[in-house]
């Protein structure tokens, strides 16, 4: 099954990992709202840098302060 060149049999099991880790992401973001530093700007690097945003919140914007 392809759509434009590309088997969607490879690609959806990676667009549902990612959706996964960016869900987790932003629900843990917005459970420790409070605690975070500066949670606008994570929320952006989790929304708008595509794979390494929600990454990069988990390596470092979880660090406790």
């Amino acid at each position: 099954m392809e759509v434009l060149g590309v088997n969607i049999l490879v690609v959806l099991p990676l667009l549902i990992l990612y959706f996964i880790l960016l869900i987790t992401a932003l629900v843990d973001l917005v459970r420790h709202w409070s605690d975070r530093r500066q949670p606008i700007l994570w929320l952006v690097v989790i929304l708008f840098i595509n794979i390494l945003g929600p990454i990069l919140y988990f390596i470092l914007g979880r660090k406790e302060y």
